[in-house]
């Protein structure tokens, strides 16, 4: 069995150099290099153990998503990643496991040209904590605060597919390796961030539920917004694995753990929007536009209100 310097050890064997790194691993904090002229952007998400994935979950699947909820932040704030830090809490020093939680992370790492810089190890009920770091142009980054009424209101990618997973899991029923796969690895939006500056006027990541989300960009950029729920996009597999509309509608638009992008953009950037989109390779869906006034209206494609679930996920709930 290892000890802690041991562990830390081998996290910092296999974490690397660069020379954007002048100190990483090894002393009280990190010294870096941010490229010239650039403003940095941080973010941090923990994830607990019975908490943020089931309790069958892959060491390798909850490495890489402790890295992906960070990624999907910079992804929102149209941030180019860079570094990030590490502080975890294992039962154990087991260094197999410790060795597939660094698998998953660091892949993603490398996908996204992220150097883990630092961190912290200690005994204790399994959990990871990632503080990822990006950069933008000055003045550049992507808000909550920028959305304008008229805008439309855009998503990447399919939702649902992750509650959909997690609600089969709970229920002890077989659950399709597609929806499973979305709810442990999910994908970043970091080149959609990136191809969306100059064209979106505010935009947030979806990891409690779109219609939460969306609240929290509407409080911000102090709008209203109608969305049309039967226009949110859902992959093959939500549709194979529920039948029901109205338990699909359900979450897409109250699920969490989605990690897309909601967006909005002038309607005369529609096309651009799009042919942004189709250059990174990532689906977008127009579903609705942003009023005047505070509120949030939901219809069906027949025009229709639609009165279903809303709440996301929220950790200090009763």
């Amino acid at each position: 069995m290892s000890g802690e310097f041991d562990l830390i050890a081998r996290i910092r064997a296999r974490a690397g150099t660069r020379d954007d790194v002048v100190l990483g691993i090894g002393d009280d904090a990190a010294v870096l290099q941010p490229p010239p002229g650039r403003q940095l952007v941080v973010c941090t998400d923990t994830l607990n153990a019975g908490v943020h994935f089931p309790d069958d979950t892959a060491p390798a699947d909850i490495g890489w998503k402790a890295l992906a909820v960070n990624l999907s932040d910079l992804a929102a704030m149209g941030a180019v990643p860079a570094w990030c830090t590490l502080s975890l809490s294992l039962p154990d020093a087991d260094p197999a496991r410790a060795d597939a939680l660094l698998d998953g992370l660091l892949e993603l790492a490398a996908q996204h040209g992220v150097a883990l810089v630092g961190g912290d190890t200690t005994r204790g009920p399994m959990s990871l904590c990632v503080t990822a770091v990006g950069h933008v142009a000055p003045g550049g980054a992507l808000r909550r605060d920028g959305a304008r009424a008229g805008d439309e209101l855009w998503v990447s990618g399919t939702l649902g597919d992750a509650a959909a997973a997690l609600r089969g899991w709970s229920r002890g029923d077989p659950v399709l390796p597609a929806l499973r796969t979305r709810l442990d690895r999910p994908t970043p939006r970091v080149a959609l961030g990136l191809a969306l500056s100059g064209l979106a006027t505010a935009a947030i990541d979806i990891s409690d539920g779109l219609l939460a989300d969306l609240g929290h960009l509407l409080a911000a950029s102090r709008v209203g917004a109608e969305v049309d729920v039967d226009a949110l996009p859902a992959s093959t597999a939500l549709h194979a694995a529920c039948a029901d509309a109205e338990l699909r509608r359900g979450l897409q638009a109250g699920g969490g753990d989605d990690y897309e992008l909601c967006f909005t953009a002038p309607p005369a950037l529609h096309d651009a929007v799009r042919a942004a989109a189709v250059r990174v390779g990532i689906p977008v869906t127009p579903i609705g536009r942003m009023r005047p006034g505070g509120a949030l209206q939901c219809r069906t494609a027949s025009g229709d209100p639609w009165t279903g679930t809303r709440a996301g996920y929220e950790h200090f709930a009763e």
